[in-house]
C-alpha cells in the first residue's frame, strides 16, 4: 500500500508539474492583436454601386465624370488617368479635374486591388477633397474591377 501511495504521489507531482509548466508557457506566448479596422476617407454615401452607375452610362441622362486612377481597363466614358500613386498621374489628375466646376459629380474607381490594399483609391479622393470637391464618389470595388464590374457584364471602353 505504501509503495502505491508513493507512485500516485510522483504522478501527481508530475501531472501538477507538467500543467503548471505548459501554463506558464501560454501564458509567455505574444497575444495576436486583431487586425485593425480599416478607416476609409469616404463614408457610404459617397459609394457609388457598381449597378447604379452602369445603369447611369446606359441612360441619356446627364451622365458623371469617370476616372480610372488606377492601372485597369476603362469603363466606358471614363478619363483614364493612369495609377495616381505615381506622382506624374496625380499631376493628370490636378489637371484633369482643373476644367469642372467644384460641384461636378466625379466617379473615381482603380479595381487593381481589393480597398484594404489600394495605392491609388485613398490619394487620389483626399487630392479631390482638397481641391474642393463637394460630389466625390468612389465605385464600390471592394474586391477588384474583373470581381466587381467585368464579370457582370458591365460596360467597358471595349464593348
Amino acid at each position: 500500500m505504501k509503495r502505491w501511495f508513493q507512485v500516485a504521489l510522483i504522478c501527481l507531482f508530475f501531472i501538477s508539474f507538467t500543467a503548471f509548466k505548459t501554463h506558464a508557457q501560454e501564458a509567455t506566448k505574444p497575444m495576436a492583436l486583431p487586425a485593425p479596422a480599416v478607416s476609409y476617407p469616404w463614408n457610404a454615401s459617397q459609394l457609388l454601386e457598381p449597378a447604379d452607375l452602369a445603369d447611369q452610362i446606359k441612360s441619356t441622362n446627364a451622365k458623371p465624370v469617370i476616372l480610372n486612377i488606377g492601372a485597369v481597363e476603362d469603363i466606358r466614358g471614363a478619363t483614364h488617368v493612369g495609377a495616381v500613386s505615381n506622382a506624374e498621374n496625380m499631376e493628370l489628375l490636378q489637371k484633369t479635374v482643373s476644367a469642372y466646376a467644384k460641384n461636378t459629380t466625379i466617379v473615381i474607381y482603380c479595381g487593381c486591388c481589393p480597398f484594404t490594399k489600394c495605392p491609388n483609391i485613398r490619394p487620389a479622393f483626399a487630392e479631390l477633397t482638397k481641391l474642393g470637391f463637394t460630389h466625390i464618389k468612389v465605385l464600390n470595388l471592394p474586391v477588384n474591377l474583373h470581381t466587381n464590374w467585368t464579370s457582370k457584364g458591365y460596360p467597358l471602353a471595349s464593348n
